[in-house]
């Protein structure tokens, strides 16, 4: 994917390129004298601390704010900064650290700082570091873990930096684990030839997450809007090409909207798990990114290509159930099998050897395939995750946090093994990003789960998520910079949008009825999902979750605006679930447009491998836009000037 555009060679699921043009000239220093201190007076982790102006104005002629205004820019639901973030994950946390240096920051997260999918992961870090290691192989693993649909231009440059970016992470205070002889322990995990799995212990994201909003926390230029809802970007056109300034978001704690303008924003908000009912992800993962990406206009790629996770742990298995159904599947690492971890069916017969030479080792789609089979054939619920048969001190060592989760359910993993289910866990596909994250709209970057790069190819190989979140994150400073110093804005620009409305000015009754119906909703949606869109799919099968989808779409929207909601009404549940049905309807539409089995998406009809298919899928913008409030933004396009 070195080339953005580069998708001429894929399947062109919709519509039309962008034309090339200028960026359009604004500026924010058109308004006249206003005291500047009570728009930076901006709440830092819920309100801990302001941003140092004065500081970043001196280090940058290019400041977002200058001391002076219109009314346009009286009140406290409008803020103004060089760099927006949306997402405090680490793609999101290391490139706001950087960018910094240039300017204002904001990082927008939809609940706590913490909670992210980095914060959940728990293998670690993929990363050449062993003198027995090499590029080449880190290569070819990724590439044959991605079914040979990777682009290797991006392989190469992310597996060629991703050493730097780990060394820049153990600099900044990260805490990896070490061997006896004071090196980094380096583990292996399945798709891999070689140990190289940076880690800490089984709780690798959770580290990484600390060291990097740690460091947040001490810089002067960032400031963390904690529980702030990304709604849509707020975007304008100009000779054909989009223009991205920033975006509206919904204060879920204040219950009141909030735009942020910017020179420069990128998106780091991760995956969309939840459109499936079991998931390792946290409840934040609803797809909102892309799907405010697809509204406006930019483009998608390769989302047929949803990643199972093979062993996510099985609440049915356990001796003591949870009390409650779960957020989000709790996680048991690849690392597991890593280390000699072995899977067997409930009657304890080893199976992954008659589905594959690599056994336990294979990548999570062959993996995940094969347990699928095994409880389709057996009719079982779950299948078992053996590592007793290894020392007892090296278990606890390696896996802590496993273990501890277990043993609270009445499971001792060094004695028993472990039931485990496949579930969602990581888009493969998502916004399509050049080699420094640029997207087809221009100010908007992309980092993280939420972008689709072309490393990935048709099936992520284990641990490769932070490492490309670490590199693109780093490669789109630089460009975000650039873009930044020549892009002036004019804050009034900011009243041009119509302003979103809450959904607190309908009838308390008619709203707890839509509450009641979007949940409802969101449950049918994701039964959908994985009936028919799930590990192994058919034409028929799509089909069918297609007309589903949209008469379940009609059918909840009708309610909705029966019942008092406008179009530029927001609400949380509402809006999550608006960006639900958008995220399910790409990658419906996506499988269908693939005609073949790679990779993590496996059709009955064309069950084999074709190489004249082996082309990313594209969804280009159309000019003839669907009609769902799920597939339109809530502001209209701007014209700029």
């Amino acid at each position: 994917m070195a080339k953005l555009m580069g998708g001429s060679a894929g399947f062109h699921v919709q519509g039309a390129h962008m034309q090339a043009s200028r960026p359009p000239s604004l500026s924010f220093r058109t308004c006249a004298q206003l005291e500047i201190s009570r728009f930076c007076t901006i709440p830092r982790f819920m309100g801990v601390k302001a941003v140092n102006v004065s500081q970043q104005h001196m280090r940058h002629r290019f400041s977002s704010i200058r001391a002076s205004a219109l009314p346009c820019m009286q009140d406290d639901t409008t803020r103004y900064f060089d760099f927006v973030v949306i997402g405090s994950g680490v793609a999101g946390l290391r490139y706001a650290l950087e960018v910094s240096k240039h300017g204002s920051v904001a990082i927008i997260t939809k609940a706590e700082p913490h909670e992210s999918n980095t914060n959940y992961a728990q293998g670690g870090v993929s990363a050449v570091l062993c003198p027995k290691d090499s590029v080449e192989s880190h290569m070819q693993d990724t590439i044959v873990a991605g079914a040979h649909l990777c682009d290797e231009e991006t392989v190469r440059i992310v597996c060629t930096e991703g050493p730097e970016r780990v060394k820049e992470l153990i600099a900044m205070g990260a805490s990896f684990d070490h061997g006896e002889d004071g090196r980094l322990h380096l583990a292996r995990e399945g798709g891999h030839s070689h140990n190289r799995i940076v880690h800490s212990a089984d709780m690798t994201g959770k580290e990484i997450e600390r060291a990097l909003l740690q460091a947040v926390e001490n810089d002067e230029n960032i400031s963390v809007f904690g529980h702030h809802f990304a709604i849509d970007l707020l975007t304008c056109q100009n000779n054909g090409e989009i223009f991205c300034y920033g975006v509206d978001s919904l204060d879920t704690k204040a219950q009141k909207v909030v735009r942020f303008i910017s020179k420069v924003t990128l998106l780091a908000s991760g995956g969309a798990g939840h459109i499936y009912p079991t998931t390792t992800n946290p409840p934040v993962a609803t797809g909102d990114g892309i799907a405010m990406c697809h509204r406006a206009q930019a483009v998608i790629s390769n989302m047929e290509f949803v990643q199972f996770h093979p062993t996510a742990l099985s609440d049915e298995g356990l001796p003591i159930k949870p009390a409650k159904i779960r957020d989000n599947a709790f996680l048991v690492t690849e690392a597991v099998r890593g280390d000699g971890g072995i899977l067997y069916n409930q009657s304890m017969e080893r199976f992954m050897p008659l589905y594959d030479d690599r056994a336990e080792l294979a990548p999570r789609d062959v993996v995940a395939r094969s347990i699928d089979d095994q409880l389709k054939k057996r009719g079982g619920k779950y299948v078992l995750l053996d590592i007793s048969h290894k020392p007892r001190e090296k278990i606890l060592a390696h896996f802590p946090n496993i273990a501890a989760e277990c043993l609270r359910h009445g499971l001792d993993i060094t004695q028993q093994p472990i039931p485990v289910v496949p579930a969602a866990h990581y888009m493969c596909g998502g916004v399509r990003a050049g080699l420094q994250g640029e997207t087809s709209v221009k100010g908007l970057y992309v980092a993280g789960e939420v972008a689709c790069t072309g490393l990935h190819g048709a099936n992520r190989l284990a641990s490769n998520s932070l490492l490309e979140a670490l590199v693109f994150a780093q490669r789109a400073v630089q460009p975000s910079i650039d873009h930044m110093v020549d892009a002036d804005a004019d804050p009034c620009l900011a009243e041009k949008w119509a302003r979103p409305v809450l959904s607190v000015s309908i009838k308390d009754s008619a709203l707890s009825d839509i509450i009641e119906k979007t949940k409802k909703t969101r449950m049918e949606l994701q039964s959908i999902m994985w009936e028919y869109v799930g590990i192994v799919r058919s034409t028929n099968r799509l089909k069918n979750a297609e007309w589903k989808i949209g008469d379940l779409e009609s059918e909840w929207e009708e309610f909705l605006f029966r019942r008092g909601w406008k179009p530029a009404t927001v609400g949380i549940e509402a809006c999550e679930m608006r960006n639900l049905f958008c995220c399910a309807k790409l990658v419906v539409k996506s499988a269908l447009a693939r005609r073949e089995s790679r990779g993590l998406h496996f059709t009955e009809d064309f069950p084999y491998l074709e190489e004249s298919k082996r082309k990313p899928t594209v969804i280009f913008p159309t000019a003839i836009q669907e009609l769902t409030w799920s597939s339109k933004p809530l502001q209209r396009q701007l014209q700029c000037k």
